[in-house]
């Protein structure tokens, strides 16, 4: 991981700034070769016997293909730093049909990739140099019972400024990455991503994309850029770039985002996915549930809820949720996220991303029996997934 001195800031930031993100060459080879790993087959192993575990058995050997029922979550952070080349080229490999770039705006207004505008202290090696210093709230270490504290944002530095740091895992200065991820593909410098070059290298795959508006957390106006100058830049770097909006799903938590897409984008905004968060709390869900026909009433045709809102279990079965069941009779698509995020499924049923089916989880194995119900029951659109190679043997075994 690089660290460097003041003196050497200027002149990294001066090379950094001048040479592109450029895919290396590809020898020759005209056919691209997908890879699962073995991941797959160690979770299908662990599943319980019966005709899942039979039918995903049988697909063992087959060749594997790209497919869009694929959504790589920052590209494949299960073991690679998030948002970087690395990353988004281990998702490529792993058969995603479609990437993802949160979006972030930096000081001098130009977009990257980042999952929030405020966690370049968790993703970025940024503590570890001498533009820490021009964090929002730089580092302070734990002193007097006071915790450690830091708040590292994009608008604190120019592009030219990113450009010049390191992805890393995902994890506080203090505290050691997850036990269920990995720092093995981290060494050097894990190159960071803009928007532009995301763009580029995704193209350059043929594959599509996902770029996803981050809530700023600088108030705006910021310097002069209004929420809708973001809003409008991030369609603008594909239109600039002669990208076809079939190719773009754009998406937000925040739904008025989705409803300027849709008015003054239509295009784009036809495929826009409303990101909803809603569904976290019992109150949420069920208000969320109740206010999807206002939703297609204003032009969304696409949702997209946390996996477990998707299902719950009757009589020890794993069926589609309310919610599930009134966006399919409104005639909505759903996206679900996301797969690979949790740890061992039999540490309190998977957490988060399985808290309504978390009394039948209890083998990492079980995560299969939850996607085949999401995909065969709910029928969703896609998936995203934190390591695509899981998603996309499922996938191909099952011609999605």
């Amino acid at each position: 991981m690089r660290s460097f001195i003041a003196s050497s800031v200027l002149l990294g930031i001066a090379s950094a700034a001048a040479v592109p993100v450029v895919e290396p060459r590809t020898y020759g080879h005209k056919k691209f070769n997908v890879q699962v790993g073995d991941r797959p087959y160690w979770l299908v192993d662990n599943m319980e016997e019966g005709p899942l575990k039979q039918k995903l058995a049988s697909c063992s050997e087959q060749d594997f293909k790209t497919s869009e029922f694929v959504f790589a979550h920052r590209g494949a952070p299960l073991q690679y730093p998030e948002h970087t080349l690395q990353s988004y080229k281990a998702a490529h490999r792993q058969g995603a049909g479609v990437i993802e770039c949160d979006v972030a705006v930096t000081k001098d207004k130009q977009l990257v990739c980042r999952h929030a505008q405020c966690d370049l202290h968790t993703t970025i090696n940024i503590l570890d140099t001498t533009l820490a210093a021009k964090c929002t709230t730089p580092f302070k270490s734990y002193a007097n019972g006071t915790a450690a504290s830091e708040k590292c944002c994009t608008p604190d530095l120019t592009l030219a400024e990113f450009q010049y740091l390191c992805g890393k895992m995902d994890v506080s200065y203090m505290d050691g990455t997850p036990y269920f991820r990995t720092d093995l593909y981290t060494s050097g410098c894990p190159t960071l991503m803009t928007l532009n070059s995301y763009i580029d290298l995704v193209d350059s795959w043929g594959l599509k994309y996902t770029p996803e508006l981050k809530a700023p957390e600088v108030p705006m106006p910021f310097k002069g850029y209004t929420y809708d100058n973001y809003r409008q830049a991030v369609v603008d770097a594909f239109v600039n770039k002669g990208i076809k909006p079939s190719r773009v799903w754009l998406q937000s938590f925040v739904p008025d985002d989705v409803f300027y897409w849709i008015a003054n984008v239509p295009a784009f905004g036809r495929q826009a996915v409303y990101l909803d968060e809603r569904v976290d709390t019992p109150t949420g869900y069920l208000n969320a549930t109740a206010s999807i026909p206002g939703l297609t009433a204003r032009g969304v045709k696409i949702v997209a809820p946390a996996m477990f809102a998707l299902t719950k279990v009757v009589n020890g079965e794993i069926v589609p949720s309310e919610y599930a069941v009134a966006a399919k009779r409104a005639g909505l698509e759903l996206v679900a996220w996301s797969f690979e995020r949790s740890g061992w499924l039999q540490i309190e049923g998977g957490g988060y991303y399985y808290q309504y089916v978390a009394n039948v989880t209890y083998n990492d194995g079980d995560m299969y029996t939850v996607l085949d119900v999401l995909a065969r029951k709910v029928r969703i659109k896609a998936m995203f997934s934190d390591w695509p190679a899981t998603v996309t043997y499922y996938a191909n075994c099952f011609g999605l």
